[in-house]
């Protein structure tokens, strides 16, 4: 019996991946199928050896995946003078794929879709009338100049999908109060971590990492350790962070960021001019290895962002029984709790170094139990298998 297929559409090579919300969960989704289910993935390349437009038969966490690298791209971390979005959708519109179910993360490459016969899913992984929003003055994406041109693409587009699904539940009511006629098509879904990879350790092996990653540091063992996960890019806000690094003016607190992208020469920058550098190490990217380690082992991590779906990171943080300090944004401030993290006051150096000082100065308050008991509300195999059983009613 021929197996469903599910396509999915999406910039990204899992083999070499990049810092991103999406990104994991599509791999979720690779790694999650059922093995009823025929999983190809439309993505890109990185190197040259990358046979680009060709179907190959890949190997990704102990599932075997069907892979067309569709354009070469170098670092998707970095904003080109031609989006990459972009590109991608100009090399589908002149292709044409078959599958019984396609999934989609943007909607700009549904323009070469909607003629396809399939069963097709959007995935809405941000707020993008935040984005695009006045108030949002970070430039951070080409379409907010330009909200009425994308306003009208989107409602060029929107019906041609079986499913909408939104990770962030004030979009889902945005999108259906915008879209009424397609109302039952949109709902709301959280994101995903892995439980299998992410858990808490014990007291006493948290307490021996994290003197070990301050002695690799050259920093004093009583150090606390904020923890920044994101591309360096104006949504994130790293900028914001580094401000209210300098007012917390304590030297036992070291911020470890994570990430690469097109604000980095900016960080560096910024960190020199507040007089920072003995107390905020830059990472780079990492491998997931490295980053759980991170996760596992720090004591607060941070977000400063201007506007989020619901981010992986925070996710993943809770999972390793770590509590989290963010910024009104997103879905975080709907599931937090007195005992899991604080929501800053207001979006400003001062707002959020008050929030981690909170944490910093109270730990016995935030319980890793219940950092844990949130996480595993998404975890990815219930998630996704869920998502998955619903495909083919």
């Amino acid at each position: 019996m021929r197996k469903p297929t599910l396509t999915i559409f999406y910039q990204f090579n899992p083999w070499h991946p990049t810092i991103g919300g999406i990104q994991t969960v599509i791999t979720h989704f690779i790694k999650y199928a059922p093995n009823d289910f025929d999983v190809r993935l439309v993505g890109t390349g990185t190197g040259y050896s990358d046979s680009i437009g060709q179907w190959q038969i890949r190997e990704f966490s102990g599932k075997e995946l069907m892979f067309l690298p569709l354009i070469r791209v170098k670092n998707d971390d970095i904003r080109h003078l031609v989006p990459t979005t972009l590109k991608y959708t100009i090399a589908l519109l002149s292709r044409s794929f078959v599958s019984d179910f396609m999934h989609f993360h943007r909607i700009e490459p549904t323009l070469a879709a909607w003629k396809w016969s399939s069963k097709k899913t959007l995935f809405i992984h941000n707020d993008i009338h935040a984005q695009i929003s006045k108030e949002n003055t970070s430039n951070s994406i080409l379409w907010q100049r330009f909200p009425r041109i994308y306003f009208y693409l989107e409602s060029l587009l929107i019906d041609q999908f079986s499913e909408i699904l939104s990770c962030n539940s004030q979009s889902s009511k945005l999108y259906k109060e915008r879209y009424p006629q397609i109302a039952q098509k949109i709902k709301y879904y959280p994101n995903t971590v892995d439980t299998e990879l992410l858990f808490p350790l014990d007291n006493k092996e948290k307490h021996y990492r994290r003197q070990r990653l301050a002695k690799k540091l050259k920093l004093p063992t009583e150090t606390s350790f904020l923890l920044f996960v994101g591309r360096m890019h104006p949504q994130k806000d790293p900028l914001l962070l580094l401000e209210a690094m300098a007012v917390l003016a304590e030297d036992y607190i070291h911020l470890l960021m994570v990430g690469d992208g097109e604000l980095l020469g900016t960080v560096r920058t910024r960190i020199e001019k507040l007089g920072l550098s003995a107390r905020v190490t830059l990472l780079g990217a990492l491998p997931q290895d490295r980053l759980i380690d991170l996760y596992q082992t720090c004591n607060v991590l941070v977000l400063s962002s201007l506007y989020e779906g619901l981010p992986i990171s925070v996710l993943e943080s809770l999972a390793c029984g770590m509590p989290v300090v963010t910024t009104h944004c997103g879905e975080t401030p709907n599931f937090l709790t007195a005992q899991t993290g604080v929501v800053a006051s207001e979006r400003s150096p001062l707002g959020i170094a008050t929030a981690l000082k909170q944490v910093l100065n109270f730990p016995e308050a935030f319980s890793a139990e219940a950092c844990v008991a949130i996480a595993q509300r998404s975890s990815a195999a219930t998630v996704i298998g869920e998502i998955y059983r619903q495909t083919v009613r």
